[in-house]
Parts: structure tokens; sequence; C-alpha cells
């Protein structure tokens, strides 16, 4: 799994974990449970859980490890930004943080991409930092590892300030599902993406949540990007805000890509 994906804001998927548990509204329609579940339950299910229980040995959305896929990101020749477990949260209690340590140095010496960290953990990512930096080797994390958070809601904006913690280049806030208006502290964000919810279950965005998160990145020269409205498929209300696409990137991306170029 990885090489392909439909994510906007994204090259590629990378899951050297797979499987997550519920910490927020934003979880309530988790397209990746959903996804494990229906169709890949039968690729899951042979692999024992990170931590087995009699209740999760069934869930194919338990938390898997799977080690033979850490070296994939070193196969891919060309530069890309590549989503780390799409399938998870690296910072889930139940992933050993020896295994999230080795991640972190693939990540660390393949660094010809750049990889995008999401969790609803921010304080756990902290931690994680605060106590392998130095077994590490690194007193920040470079700028091609992005580190950000999701918070789809006014009541999980606290979020960022436990980001803001980790020593990152770059840090960013994933507002999507956007589930209600946020009032965003932007000081130390480097990026800021926005979405509706999709599925058979989604929960509908009003355009005035996203233009006010626009107007807030517009005023503290952050980059924004609109994923999409979201609809009973992702792609169904297409991805125009106030007549155009949004599509803005950290300028990390466009030194990568140069460097690239001459590589």
């Amino acid at each position: 799994m990885g090489e392909q994906t439909a994510i906007e804001w994204t090259d590629a998927t990378w899951n050297p974990v797979t499987g997550c548990t519920k910490v927020s509204a934003g979880c309530d329609n988790c397209y990746a449970a959903a996804f494990a579940r229906r169709r890949l339950r039968h690729t899951y299910l042979p692999r024992r859980p990170a931590v087995e229980t009699e209740e999760n040995a069934e869930d194919p959305f338990a938390v898997r490890l799977w080690p033979e896929r850490l070296g994939q990101p070193e196969r891919w020749s060309q530069p890309r930004m590549i989503f780390v477990n799409s399938m998870s949260d690296l910072f889930h209690k139940d992933i050993p943080q020896q295994f999230v340590r080795r991640i972190f140095e693939v990540m660390l010496t393949c660094d010809r991409h750049i990889y995008q960290v999401l969790t609803k953990r921010p304080a756990r990512a902290a931690a994680f930092w605060a106590s392998n930096a130095e077994e590490l080797g690194y007193a920040e994390i470079p700028a091609h590892i992005w580190l950000g958070t999701s918070i789809e809601d006014q009541r999980v904006a606290y979020r960022r300030s436990h980001l803001i913690r980790v020593p990152a280049a770059v840090r960013f806030l994933s507002c999507e599902p956007l589930l209600g208006p946020l009032d965003l502290d932007l000081d130390g964000i480097h990026w800021v993406i926005v979405g509706g919810e999709s599925g058979p279950n989604h929960r509908s965005m009003e355009s005035s949540w996203a233009c006010t998160i626009r107007e807030q990145c517009r005023r503290d020269s952050v980059p924004f990007f609109f994923k999409q409205w979201g609809g009973n498929t992702a792609k169904a209300g297409g991805r125009l805000l106030d007549g155009r696409e949004w599509s803005e990137f950290p300028d990390v991306v466009a030194s990568a890509a140069s460097i690239a170029a001459v590589t």
C-alpha cells in the first residue's frame, strides 16, 4: 500500500502502522476505519495487533505494525511528499516507542522526501521528541519532516498548544472534517488545511467556517489549502472556494522542488 493516493495535499502514503481508536468528534466517520473494515480486513486480520486483547483480536482496525514497510521510502527514487500513516496515528499509545523511533530514523536518513505526519495526539508527539531527540541526533525536527495536528472544532483547538511544543521547522493544522467555526491561534503554525467531511454519514460544512479560516491565514501570512467541500463522496462538492482553488504550501515545498530539479 502507498504508491498512489487521491489526497490532494500529498503525493503518496506510507503505512508502517495501521489502525487507531477514536478520540474526538472528527473520528466519528473515520474513512480509514471504514476502509479497513470493509475492504482490507482480509489483509489486516492475519497480522496480530500490536497490543492484543479479546476485544481487538478480530478488529481489522486495531493497531498493527508492519516493519516490512519501513524501507518503502528508500525504494522511491524520485522526491515526493509522503503522508505518514494515513491509516493510523503515529503517536497512538499502542505503538511501541522503539518502533516510532525506527520510523523517524527512516525519515531522517531518507531525506529526499517530505514527510507529513498528522496526529490527533500532539501531546504524545511532543513527549516522544523530548525523550528521543538526543538518541536520534537532532535538537529540532528538520524541515523535510512536517508535524501536524487535527482540529475539527473549537473543543479540540487546545491541540495547537501541544503541537507548538514540538521543535519542528514546519507545523501544520488539518481542519478536516471541519465541524464548526474556529478561532485559531496561528502563531508557530506554517500551514493550514481545511476540508469538509465525506461519506454516507457526512456532516455538512458551512462556507463561512472555511472562509473565516482562510482570512485568518491571510492575516497571519500562513499558507492555506482548501481540500474539498465533502459530500457523499470526497469529490462530490469539488474544491472551489469563492470561485477558485486554494492550494498553497509552505515555502519548503518550492525549495525541495528546486533541489530535485538540479540533482
